[in-house]
């Protein structure tokens, strides 16, 4: 049997997809016997967008994957940490060969994984507490789909569609019902009505009432024979026939009211972007969204050598010398300082160290959280960031 284009762990972590000039370094080094003790950092350069002013710190337990067994020691902050451009978020110190061949995974790993977590975030502060699930596992190459939707979960999804997602998050997969169940069956009734009668009673009923006629009479009709059985009803209307779809789902909801189905949900998707969510979040329940946050643009880390020997060096651009991050918590500034330096904050709080240690001589020396707990870290400082600022304004839009 043929295997997908892709490479499995043991091919990462022996180095398989490391670029070849790492390859030929090393070649280099080890004739001229050169394995230098180095620190190296991983900050964040630029954000992918202007608008963008933080980032979601999310990749960590892979990089421990692969760095684990290896003679290094790894600092950093914590995953899901909402950080600012420009702060060591990983510090690796070791000696040069035993982990340089790793660099090009390290960041494909956290920039992909912050880069999703961040637009994930970005949705979630749209959506405020509407529901927010992502769907976009289906704009993404398979393999890759379970990181993906973990990352998104991070960021501040509810949930994610996937089994293997859903798995390794922990929770229970979420989605509705595809277009494709109601062309087969005939119509939308009949297909909901089939959804009732055969899936399990714990999944919530929710109907896609825009295969084949006006929404407001499919949700009407829906919720008429489904009654309290009815959670919600899913709108995917493509936006060639889409309209004023704030105004679809405003009168959905007036018909639904009027005829005792307040209880019913109204839960938005199709190719949505945080502005529409921003429009939309008081006229709809929960929006699915798949891949404006499977697709997010990577966050542009580099990883850069900052001292050799216990010296400070770096290339041009680049600050030298090993450095200590602080934050305080009370105003959520943070410093960046020479190693094991305090600083004063400008408010009452006091600066805390942010990086901690994970990994010391091969060894993982930190517990790694649930994906739930990296979720709330994320939320509790989205909030903390955030404050009492309206959700365009906090997004810079």
């Amino acid at each position: 049997m043929k295997r997908l284009h892709i490479a499995d762990t043991h091919e990462v972590r022996s180095g398989e997809v490391t670029d070849i000039y790492f390859v030929r370094t090393e070649e280099i080094l080890k004739v001229r016997h050169l394995n230098e003790h180095v620190c190296m950092e991983v900050f964040l350069k630029s954000f992918p967008d202007e608008s963008y002013r933080w980032g979601v710190f999310a990749g960590l337990e892979e990089v421990c994957t692969l760095l684990e067994g290896r003679p290094v020691t790894v600092y950093a902050v914590p995953e899901g940490t909402v950080f600012r451009p420009k702060i060591p978020v990983l510090v690796i110190e070791g000696n040069y060969l035993e982990f340089g061949e790793m660099e090009t995974a390290i960041l494909g790993c956290l920039c992909q994984a912050s880069g999703i977590s961040t637009r994930a975030s970005r949705f979630r502060v749209a959506a405020g507490d509407k529901g927010l699930l992502s769907f976009g596992a289906r704009r993404i190459h398979p393999s890759i789909a379970p990181m993906v939707e973990r990352a998104a979960y991070i960021g501040g999804c509810d949930g994610v569609s996937t089994l293997a997602g859903a798995r390794l998050i922990g929770e229970k997969p979420v989605g509705t019902m595809p277009h494709t169940l109601i062309l087969i069956v005939g119509d939308t009734l009949t297909a909901t009505l089939a959804f009732d009668e055969i899936i399990e009673k714990g999944i919530p009923r929710i109907a896609l009432i825009d295969t084949f006629q006006d929404e407001k009479f499919e949700a009407i009709h829906v919720a008429e024979y489904m009654k309290e059985r009815l959670s919600g009803v899913r709108l995917d209307t493509p936006r060639s026939r889409r309209g004023d779809f704030r105004a679809i789902l405003v009168e959905v909801r007036w018909e639904l009211d009027l005829r005792g189905h307040s209880h019913v949900r109204l839960v938005v998707s199709g190719g949505l972007g945080v502005e529409d969510v921003l429009d939309l979040k008081d006229a709809a329940d929960a929006f699915g969204v798949g891949t404006q946050i499977s697709s997010a643009a990577t966050l542009d880390f580099s990883m850069d050598i900052v001292e050799i020997g216990g010296k400070p060096i770096a290339k041009r651009g680049k600050d030298s010398g090993r450095k200590s991050v602080l934050r305080c918590r009370s105003c959520m500034r943070d410093y960046v300082v020479p190693y094991g330096q305090t600083h004063a904050c400008e408010c009452t709080g006091v600066p805390e160290p942010l990086l901690v240690k994970v990994i010391d001589s091969g060894k993982i020396v930190c517990k790694l959280p649930a994906p739930s707990e990296i979720r709330n870290r994320c939320l509790n400082e989205l909030s903390l960031l955030k404050k009492d600022a309206p959700a365009r304004e906090f997004l810079c839009l």
